[in-house]
């Protein structure tokens, strides 16, 4: 699987041949589809991958505040830092919506970070710290403002500065939702 998600990060989905992989890998074609079934079915066990690698870091970021807010101000922060990484992006934001089709990329995004997204909004609510709005409503559109984020981000000439250009945005966006 390493060796898929290096060759989709530089060559991108459409670039990538399953033969090129098993050679790359030194395995038989047969082997990687007994295992993976198709190209689509690689390619989601890597975007899966990315995915959860991205979500244990926003997670790991959260949990290190003790504040619900701070938790989402630095999970959200570290969401865009992790996305914009040239894996990331090219797999999760760039080719992934367009080989799985939005609602199935939606949902596998919604299923990862987004979930921890929403969790954290539900817990605000609870908490009768969240303004009065749906945390679902809430967490989809942090989701899309920080994807966009994260696209604009790894296409500038300087991430790093990037990064500190957007996260005013972002977190002026996340502190409207205080109750």
């Amino acid at each position: 699987m390493r060796t898929a998600g290096a060759m989709f990060t530089t060559h991108g989905y459409g670039g990538v041949a399953l033969e090129a992989v098993a050679a790359e890998a030194g395995v038989t074609r047969g082997a990687v589809y007994h295992h993976f079934r198709s190209k689509r079915g690689l390619f989601e066990a890597v975007l899966a991958d990315v995915q959860h690698t991205i979500a244990s870091r926003v997670e790991a970021a959260a949990d290190a505040e003790t504040d619900l807010w701070d938790g989402l101000e630095a999970g959200c922060r570290m969401f865009l830092t992790a996305s914009a990484d040239t894996r990331a992006r090219r797999i999760m934001l760039v080719d992934a919506p367009a080989v799985l089709g939005w609602n199935t990329w939606r949902g596998q995004d919604a299923a990862a970070s987004g979930r921890l997204l929403l969790d954290v909004l539900v817990a605000l609510r609870d908490a009768d710290e969240l303004a009065d709005v749906a945390p679902g409503a809430a967490a989809a559109a942090l989701s899309g403002a920080m994807n966009e984020a994260a696209l604009w981000i790894a296409g500038a000439e300087d991430p790093d500065d990037a990064t500190e250009e957007a996260w005013p945005v972002v977190q002026r966006m996340i502190r409207a939702l205080r109750a």
